[in-house]
């Protein structure tokens, strides 16, 4: 743990958050500042800080975070019109926390290319 990065901080439960999923690998919230009418974050209780700094031994990981994502993402009713799945890797990607996390983003009608 990073006692300097919030999203450890959620993990530890030193920072409330409005949690839709967790169990031992993972948590899933929803942000505090949201992009879309549904916007769930998830996590992986290890801090990670970024997918640069990720091994093979993660790879696991990394398909948990997707499956889940899909888990959450039927659950909110975002298979009925689709939803958008993010990660940033660095600042120049926009990268803010450094603590590895996908984006779940739903409920409205995306663009593209994004940002």
């Amino acid at each position: 743990m990073n006692q300097d990065c919030i999203f450890c901080r959620i993990v530890s439960g030193q920072i409330p958050a409005k949690t839709v999923y967790e169990d031992d690998r993972l948590i899933a919230f929803h942000d505090v500042s949201p992009q879309a009418p549904v916007h769930v974050l998830l996590i992986p209780r290890a801090h990670i800080s970024t997918l640069l700094e990720t091994t093979d031994d993660d790879a696991s990981l990394l398909g948990e975070l997707q499956h889940r994502a899909v888990e959450i993402a039927r659950a909110l009713g975002l298979d009925k019109t689709g939803f958008r799945l993010v990660t940033n890797c660095l600042e120049d990607a926009g990268q803010s926390v450094f603590h590895i996390h996908l984006h779940l983003l739903g409920g409205r009608k995306f663009s593209w290319p994004p940002g």
